[in-house]
């Protein structure tokens, strides 16, 4: 059985676990089981079906396992020194794998179920909150990026928190009723050139302010425009929660650095999933596990 090396206060090894032993069918829709320190259930929507399990293992640490589409996918996270390890092998004989387009679409859907589940941010039971961040980390996964790594983040050193760009008119959430509080630049480098290309750069406001469709707006000319620019020269760009750690707008309010260059990224002619952006991603994955929320 696979074995996964993680710094806690000592060296130590785990084994993986199950997350769930039963092959019965399961119910469709999320089904949740929870008592103090241990959160686990599946999950499964068009035949597609999911097991997790988030365990303290000892005070402050957490044994993350999550089961879909004949792969495991596993971390053990120390928040409080900031180190975790991330993995991901096939069922059968444990060998290396990716995840497709299919898995992240799955693990997205349950990302969405859990958030709209469980209490919000730090209301959240610990295990339950971390198991949302990973699931979140895991649907945005690029197949380019290698899914056994340690993970590690510091405030200040692995991440800086971007939480008073995300309010506008006085407020996290709501309308920002024209009176804007712009961040400047969110950006990347990719095949059309490096950070410094204003094709690469975006102006954005972030937080939790507006949607379309479940989609971000842009200005073109006077006008708010429903989608996402494709390299414009620093467009300024809104809404779906940007900034924000995880997908679009989820059950935790960490607005970050690294999440927005990712956004800025993904959300600026590139795909979720694109290579281009494997640099922001793995930037933002420190943040997303262990960056404070916000509100």
């Amino acid at each position: 059985m696979r074995k996964v090396l993680c710094a806690v206060a000592t060296l130590m090894l785990w084994a993986c676990g199950g997350a769930s032993g039963s092959s019965q069918v399961k119910q469709e829709g999320l089904s949740l089981a929870a008592e103090t320190g241990d959160t686990r259930g599946t999950y499964v929507k068009d035949g597609g079906a999911v097991s997790f399990s988030a365990l303290e293992v000892e005070p402050g640490v957490y044994r993350l396992e999550v089961r879909l589409r004949g792969m495991t996918l596993a971390g053990l996270l120390d928040p409080a020194s900031g180190v975790s390890t991330m993995d991901g092998f096939a069922d059968e004989g444990a060998a290396d794998t990716q995840l497709t387009d299919a898995d992240r679409e799955l693990l997205k859907s349950l990302y969405d179920a859990l958030s709209a589940e469980l209490p919000a941010g730090d209301a959240a039971a610990p295990e339950a909150m971390y198991l949302r961040r990973a699931v979140g980390l895991w649907a945005q996964h690029p197949s380019t990026v290698e899914l056994q790594r340690t993970v590690m983040g510091e405030q200040g050193r692995g991440y800086t928190m971007l939480c008073s760009y995300a309010r506008c008119n006085g407020k996290f959430t709501g309308s920002c009723g024209g009176v804007y509080n712009w961040y400047s630049y969110a950006k990347h480098d990719c095949n059309k050139g490096g950070f410094s290309f204003a094709g690469n750069q975006q102006i954005a406001q972030l937080g939790d302010h507006t949607s379309c469709s479940g989609d971000e707006f842009y200005l073109s000319g006077s006008t708010w425009l429903c989608g996402e620019p494709d390299h414009w020269s620093r467009p300024k760009v809104m809404g779906n929660c940007f900034g924000r750690c995880g997908g679009g707008c989820g059950g935790d309010t960490q607005y970050t650095l690294d999440a927005t260059n990712h956004d800025g990224c993904v959300r600026n002619g590139h795909m979720l999933a694109s290579a281009w952006c494997d640099d922001q991603f793995v930037s933002a994955a420190d943040d997303e596990l262990f960056a404070s929320n916000c509100y």
